[in-house]
């Protein structure tokens, strides 16, 4: 494992039983009070350079996503593209429902932006229902999906998604001083 990979799990808070009994939690917040650049740095190089160079837009999962995206596409100087809670965005907007690890929600995005090739940014990928639904939106628009940016990969709770996944992080590679 990397010094820098070490670094960003020593700054993750893990919180059991949250928000429900048997889920784990990997709290980012004090992995962003610290390394910004250093995580900046992972989530560039995690993606290989031919698809930074062709994407035009990142599109931010609600919410840990919208930090991340955020700081790929300052550091890139390409678009940001929300995806939010249903009722958070002006129409018109393309919606979807999905099946969290812990209940159902629905995410919407802007209906009017289309066509665009992108990269999906979240922060933590483990059933793999908010990146599908996140997926379906941007087919309903008609963007490019080169692929999706994913700060931590839970790859056992997971299947094939159908799509490149590029991680910093992967749970199977957490150090074992990391584990609260």
């Amino acid at each position: 494992m990397s010094k820098l990979s070490t670094t960003l799990w020593s700054h993750i808070r893990t919180v059991q039983n949250f928000p429900k009994a048997g889920i784990c939690f990997y709290d980012l917040t004090p992995l962003f009070m610290k390394n910004i650049g250093p995580l900046t740095d992972a989530l560039i190089e995690s993606i290989p350079a031919e698809k930074l160079a062709e994407v035009d837009s990142f599109i931010a999962v609600e919410a840990r996503g919208f930090v991340l995206a955020s700081l790929l596409a300052q550091r890139t100087g390409k678009g940001l593209l929300l995806v939010r809670k249903a009722g958070k965005l002006p129409p018109p907007v393309v919606g979807v429902g999905y099946s969290l690890e812990y209940g159902l929600d629905r995410l919407e995005m802007a209906a009017d932006v289309t066509g665009k090739k992108v990269i999906i940014v979240d922060d933590v990928l483990a059933t793999g229902g908010t990146l599908k639904a996140v997926k379906q939106l941007a087919e309903k628009c008609q963007h490019e999906i080169l692929g999706a940016s994913i700060f931590l990969d839970l790859p056992d709770l997971h299947a094939d998604l159908g799509l490149n996944i590029w991680s910093v992080l992967d749970e199977r590679s957490k150090p074992v001083e990391a584990v609260a």
